[in-house]
């Protein structure tokens, strides 16, 4: 996405971008802020909060919530949904497809003029479900 019009792309803000588009974990603040200070050693975190939200406020990326509470971020604003894991946390891109035909279905079913959706998957991770499976045997 390119910048919104009369937003200024400061050298810090294009590095956390950069950073967060490299990444695919949808980082918290901290953890982004930890990549970002390897390459500007001299940024404090509340720099890092508070260019995470111009950023997400003028569309650029998207602010996530986690079951826990805990903000984290993500850099591709296309649509498309979560899914995180109830034993480790992680979170992880669904594709558009899995939910294909969703709201047209719901519209069919409901009296309500429905504008959108929120969807929430959840489950286990590759590694926590073979953890969970050896713990099993």
């Amino acid at each position: 996405m390119d910048k919104p019009k009369g937003f200024k792309m400061t050298a810090q803000r294009r590095v956390i971008l950069e950073e967060l588009r490299r990444e695919k974990s949808h980082p918290s603040a901290d953890e982004l802020y930890l990549r970002v200070r390897r390459r500007l050693p001299d940024i404090s975190i509340a720099t890092v909060y508070r260019n995470l939200e111009l950023l997400s406020e003028n569309g650029m990326i998207r602010r996530l919530w986690e079951g826990s509470g805990a903000r984290r971020y993500d850099g591709t604003t296309e649509d498309h949904y979560h899914v995180s894991c109830e034993g480790c946390g992680r979170l992880d891109d669904v594709p558009l497809a899995a939910v294909d035909g969703f709201l047209e279905r719901a519209r069919a079913l409901s009296a309500y003029d429905l504008r959108g959706y929120r969807l929430e998957f959840y489950g286990l991770c590759p590694a926590c479900r073979a953890d969970f499976e050896n713990d099993r045997i």
